[in-house]
């Protein structure tokens, strides 16, 4: 690797694998629990499978990488040549993802600065692909990191899921705020906010819950350059149909990505999730 600061993130920030190449960026894997068998994101468990497990209701959970895992990362980078790593994560408030990064990082050969975006999905992704575009321009750690955390101040996402059920199994929403939803037949409106899911609005049917998330999103991105990100779990056709909404409607979409969220996000939220990340320039 021939650039002096390399950069780390992981699974879920759902990055397309040709832009990682690009970048020079490394994902370690967050692990999904499928019964008694623990499987890595991305390479041993596929969205499609997730998806069939979750309607067929079979327990599923998942797993912060070891702190081993993310040392042995680490090790790789150095060795090809970085002299310092910024390791970007998914929020601290939905996995321990973090923490097992800063237990590895002390006993690192070179410096590692691990961050907590609070972001998740492309959210996170966006922050990784602006600090490896300040490491490739000579930056230092410092400058990465600063380039990380300007774009997560100004990254937003929202999500639509067909039930809350999948968040309140994961302990990623209130038992209580799931039964209410359940019993008014609602369909939940969900944002990220200090880097926990929380409830947006309440709206009554599928149909009108997508048109507000595409409000929402429109109202977000303004007039200004915004990197917009779709989501979806086993909702191909929703997914492309909505981002093709938004690129008509958004008149300063820079990037538009369409993608399927991976296990460990989908555990979460089961199928028929739509997200969108609204990241500006």
């Amino acid at each position: 690797m021939s650039r002096h600061v390399a950069i780390v993130t992981d699974s879920t920030a759902y990055l397309p694998k040709p832009t990682m190449e690009r970048h020079g960026i490394t994902s370690v894997p967050v692990t999904v629990v499928l019964g008694d068998q623990a499987l890595d994101e991305g390479t041993e468990i596929s969205a499609r499978s997730l998806a069939q497990a979750l309607q067929e209701r079979r327990p599923v959970t998942t797993s912060r990488p070891s702190p081993e895992a993310f040392a042995e990362t680490y090790r790789k980078v150095a060795e090809a040549g970085a002299t310092g790593i910024v390791s970007l994560h998914l929020s601290s408030e939905l996995s321990g993802t973090y923490d097992a990064a800063v237990l590895a990082a002390g006993r690192a050969a070179v410096p590692v600065r691990v961050v907590d975006t609070g972001m998740v999905a492309m959210a996170l992704g966006f922050c990784a692909l602006s600090a490896a575009e300040a490491a490739e321009a000579g930056g230092t750690v410092d400058e990465a990191v600063a380039a990380a955390e300007k774009r997560a101040k100004g990254t937003y996402a929202y999500f639509y899921v067909d039930t809350l059920d999948y968040l309140r199994r994961g302990g990623r929403i209130g038992a209580a705020q799931a039964l209410l939803g359940s019993a008014l037949a609602v369909k939940p409106l969900l944002k990220l906010d200090g880097g926990r899911i929380e409830l947006l609005e309440k709206v009554r049917t599928a149909s009108k819950a997508i048109a507000r998330l595409e409000e929402v999103v429109a109202e977000r991105a303004g007039t200004g350059r915004v990197d917009i990100a779709v989501h979806h779990l086993a909702a191909p056709e929703r997914a492309s149909a909505l981002a093709e909404r938004l690129r008509q409607r958004v008149s300063g979409v820079a990037d538009l990505h369409v993608s399927e969220v991976g296990a460990v996000i989908g555990a979460h939220t089961g199928p028929g999730l739509l997200g969108v990340v609204v990241s500006p320039r």
